[in-house]
């Protein structure tokens, strides 16, 4: 149901919020597979989206085909390894994974960015520094986990990063019989900020790199 309200209000072609502003060129995908929907180009002339646009992003990033491939290789490495024995083997062993690995992405998703940003008034979006040396762009990247922009422009600890993943790992308990330790939901919670640590550093240096391969791509076409 939220994911219907969400795609009716996000649009047919699921074009960003982000994708109405002409200063942004940030590419949709990272690697052509990883969604990067919530990545602003700066934070110059900041305007706060409404809580549909919020809902939108999730959408976005939970519906691109790059969440089923995520999700697909998250399952198969999983059934590899035997991380949840009570999914079983076989191809109904492997949609259990896959089904559980689609879960926790849109879940997270929706959770940390539509769902607490709404509640709590805070931007989900991933403002790029674009300048700098890298190390400091690495250090906001970083940084960014831990604080993050408000409706009001101002600067905020991201309770809608580490709230909104708890709630994620909780509810991942429902379809996860095996591992609903305490130290297990530890763990998981730690992996998540991990990716999404990963997640915001590609973010920040993916549109030099995207240019880089591009422009490389463009010379190697020229007639020699």
């Amino acid at each position: 149901m939220v994911c219907s309200l969400a795609g009716a209000a996000y649009g047919q072609d699921k074009t960003s919020p982000a994708d109405a502003n002409p200063l942004d060129t940030a590419p949709k995908r990272i690697f052509g597979i990883i969604p990067n929907y919530r990545t602003a180009p700066s934070l110059a002339h900041y305007q706060p989206l409404t809580r549909m646009e919020k809902f939108g992003i999730a959408y976005a990033d939970s519906s691109d085909r790059g969440a089923f491939v995520m999700a697909a290789a998250f399952a198969g490495d999983e059934q590899l390894t035997k991380a949840m024995p009570s999914y079983g083997r076989g191809v109904a062993g492997y949609s259990r994974y896959l089904g559980a690995a689609y879960g926790d992405l849109a879940i997270g998703n929706f959770m940390t960015e539509a769902i607490y940003p709404s509640l709590l008034h805070q931007d989900p979006r991933y403002f790029r520094h674009g300048a700098g040396s890298g190390w400091s762009r690495l250090f906001y990247a970083v940084g960014r986990i831990f604080w993050t922009q408000t409706d009001r422009g101002g600067s905020q600890f991201n309770f809608s990063e580490l709230i909104g993943n708890s709630t994620a790992v909780a509810i991942s308990n429902a379809y996860s019989p095996d591992h609903r330790t305490a130290a297990n939901a530890v763990s998981k919670l730690g992996v998540q900020l991990g990716l999404d640590t990963a997640g915001n550093v590609m973010k920040e240096f993916w549109p030099d790199l995207n240019r880089k391969l591009s422009r490389k791509h463009r010379e190697a076409a020229l007639p020699k």
